[in-house]
């Protein structure tokens, strides 16, 4: 994306690390959690991040309003080497939501226009169910590989899942809750 007439390995490390949030920032559409497998195999594997620090970090954003600005600002503060401090946070905001600012500032006089064109809403109907895929991607890789050992934490999955679903707890009391028991019972 950025400096294209160099490798990506010859680009500056910030270069590279802010390629993986903007790039991410482009392909996001319908939601905040797509981004989490896009994230993950921009940072984990160049050793950015460890892949347990990356999944601590998106479970304890999803307690508090607006998680992936949370879990942005963690990535960029955290990054090992690169971007970090609160200077990495902001950066890695700026970088992950301004492909969407561009996109909103660039299409939003036209936005009406283009909804009433068949092509357009068929393309947005194709658009949405691969962001099914890609959430269950989300939801299998990284977290069910790497989160669901056992059937401890199969269980504690199950009732965190019931907890949102049927009895409609808040996400940060579920997040907590499921770090409690986790501490006590499945360390």
């Amino acid at each position: 994306m950025a400096l294209p007439w160099l490798s990506a390995e010859a680009r500056p490390l910030l270069v590279q690390q802010l390629s993986g949030f903007l790039r991410t920032g482009a392909l996001v559409f319908g939601g905040g959690h797509v981004v989490l497998p896009l994230l993950q195999q921009a940072l984990v594997p160049n050793g950015w991040i460890d892949l347990q620090q990356f999944l601590a970090g998106y479970g304890a954003a999803q307690a508090v309003p607006g998680p992936m600005f949370s879990f942005a600002a963690f990535l960029g503060f955290d990054l090992q080497p690169g971007l970090q401090g609160i200077a990495g946070s902001a950066f890695a905001l700026i970088a992950l939501f301004f492909p969407s600012f561009l996109l909103i500032g660039g299409l939003l006089t036209f936005w009406s226009d283009l909804g009433r064109l068949a092509p357009i809403r068929r393309a947005l109907l194709g658009i949405n169910a691969s962001v099914v895929g890609i959430l269950l991607a989300a939801l299998f890789q990284p977290v069910w590989q790497t989160g669901i050992r056992g059937g401890a934490e199969f269980s504690l999955a199950l009732v965190a899942f019931l907890l949102l679903v049927s009895w409609r707890q808040p996400a940060w009391r579920v997040v907590l809750f499921c770090a409690g028991v986790g501490g006590l019972t499945l360390a």
